[in-house]
């Protein structure tokens, strides 16, 4: 009888995460969907998917977290989908050192303190599959972005060098960089923006007036966004192939932006960064 493959996920209240986790249920994987608020954990058990409560900016809620997956596995994992994260806008010298760490602690510290705990039960299994969501941005900067930007280049960074570490062990690590994906990213950067930049006070204040009146748009799209199922569709050839990739790029601008980074001096690649943050805000 085949053993059914499990995968814990990060971040699946809503978007991409909830997606890959109802995609890979249907598709035969035992999928542990975490969210880090108690009620989004109780939804997703009323959608038929087993959750578990994790918090990534708390070391005990991720200890928790671990300890539970691995009784209910019998120490047994086959896959981690590092999918939470938020976005926090803003330009850099509006960033204090506090709002700049949380967006860390988010999107990466709570990520590798996760992806640690479950290293050492997929090196004793000898098999894994660690998958880290990361961003276009995370290949090319775009401005007003720092603090998500320096979080996804981090996440990179790291990911790349832990892909070096685990060769000959069986577990293998592939980075998924969406562009534009339909989700609730865009309403929690507007909250996160006016919770944490003071834009009447700022140098870029007439541009935030533009940032907020973006952010506030409901329903309406950016140009080349994709459904959630786009991401999936990476997801599930990073779980299945023999040989999975080290970065599946997902939307339009991930590969205008990857293939320009590769080709382009930095001044022209600035240039055409430039253009299109200008535009952004039309």
């Amino acid at each position: 009888m085949k053993k059914t493959k499990s995968i814990l996920i990060t971040g699946c209240s809503s978007g991409i995460g909830l997606c890959t986790a109802k995609g890979l249920q249907q598709r035969g994987y035992r999928v542990f969907a975490a969210a880090r608020r108690a009620k989004d954990v109780s939804k997703l058990e009323s959608q038929g998917l087993e959750s578990i409560l994790l918090d990534l900016d708390v070391s005990n809620s991720i200890t928790t977290a671990v300890t539970t997956l691995f009784h209910q596995t019998g120490n047994e994992l086959f896959a981690l989908f590092n999918n939470a994260a938020y976005g926090q806008p803003g330009a850099v010298e509006d960033l204090s050192r506090e709002v700049l760490r949380q967006q860390f602690e988010t999107n990466l510290f709570g990520t590798h303190e996760l992806t640690n705990l479950i290293i050492p039960v997929m090196r004793k299994q000898g098999y894994g599959r660690i998958i880290q969501n990361s961003s276009v941005l995370g290949l090319a900067a775009l401005p007003f972005r720092g603090a998500y930007n320096a979080s996804k280049f981090a996440l990179e960074g790291l990911s790349d060098t832990l892909r070096l570490e685990l060769q000959g062990s069986g577990i293998h690590v592939s980075l998924i960089e969406p562009g534009p994906i339909e989700s609730r990213f865009r309403a929690n950067s507007f909250a996160m923006f006016k919770q944490n930049i003071d834009r009447e006070n700022s140098a870029h204040r007439d541009y935030y007036r533009g940032v907020e009146t973006r952010l506030a748009k409901q329903g309406h799209a950016q140009p080349f966004t994709l459904p959630p199922e786009a991401v999936l569709k990476k997801v599930i050839h990073a779980l299945e192939s023999p040989r999975p990739k080290a970065r599946y790029y997902v939307t339009v601008p991930t590969y205008l932006f990857g293939y320009a980074r590769r080709l382009l001096s930095t001044r022209l690649l600035d240039k055409i960064l430039l253009k299109v943050s200008s535009g952004e805000n039309k």
